[in-house]
């Protein structure tokens, strides 16, 4: 005689296997829906400091989120913020990953000299390349804690480079620099490209070529407080 298994009981909904993975070959728009999903509670308030053309809110349904978008070619500088402390639920930060490889730094943003280093915000930093990127990262990461509420969600996009023939780990080192800053690095997305990346003709390759970049999650450490909690 066998005796019936108990239905297994969840905290929140119904048991599923619909799971959101870890990494993901697609689009941006179509796993950054997830993410907010797993880490933002429905109508928080989120301030996309970089926002540019919407990309990543193509498949997020307008009233689902109090979306404040915002960026620096409409004049608010991702390093300044018009929002007071602790206002803010969540924030996106995708400036442009690189120095300006091939005269442009990112499929939706201008370059990364223009915008970020030699605009009327000014030039902030002595660094240069690779790690003038790294600086912007850092900068706005700070902004970014001033703004956010306590447990509040930071979601970042980068890419890893080579930059003067050295490999940079980009997601590595802004991990590092956040958590200095406070930040609980908590989840990351690995993104894949469906298409192969542009390449000129070489005679001997040195590093593989990138065709991956990162979601990265961090939260705002409340006092006292060491782990995550699900959003409501």
């Amino acid at each position: 005689m066998t005796t019936a298994q108990a239905p297994r009981r969840v905290r929140n909904g119904e048991p599923t296997n619909d799971l959101v993975l870890s990494a993901y070959v697609g689009s941006n728009h179509d796993l950054f829906p997830q993410i907010l999903a797993l880490y933002v509670a429905p109508k928080s308030t989120v301030a996309d400091v970089t926002y540019g053309k919407g990309v990543f809110w193509r498949n997020v349904p307008e009233d689902r989120y109090d979306l404040r978008a915002t960026d620096i070619q409409d004049g608010v500088d991702c390093r300044d913020l018009p929002y007071d402390d602790e206002e803010i639920d969540c924030v996106v930060l995708d400036p442009p990953y690189m120095h300006s490889p091939g005269g442009t730094a990112h499929s939706s943003h201008s370059a990364f000299e223009r915008h970020y280093r030699n605009n009327g915000t000014g030039n902030r930093t002595e660094r240069k390349y690779h790690d003038a990127v790294l600086a912007l990262y850092e900068e706005a990461g700070e902004e970014a804690y001033r703004v956010l509420k306590d447990r509040g969600v930071m979601i970042v996009k980068c890419q890893d480079e080579v930059c003067s023939n050295r490999q940079r780990f980009t997601h590595v080192e802004i991990m590092e620099a956040y958590e200095a800053l406070g930040f609980v690095a908590e989840d990351l997305f690995v993104v894949v490209r469906q298409n192969r990346p542009g390449v000129s003709r070489t005679v001997q390759q040195v590093h593989a070529r990138k065709n991956h970049s990162y979601f990265l999650v961090f939260w705002k450490r409340s006092a006292g407080r060491a782990a995550w909690k699900p959003p409501a």
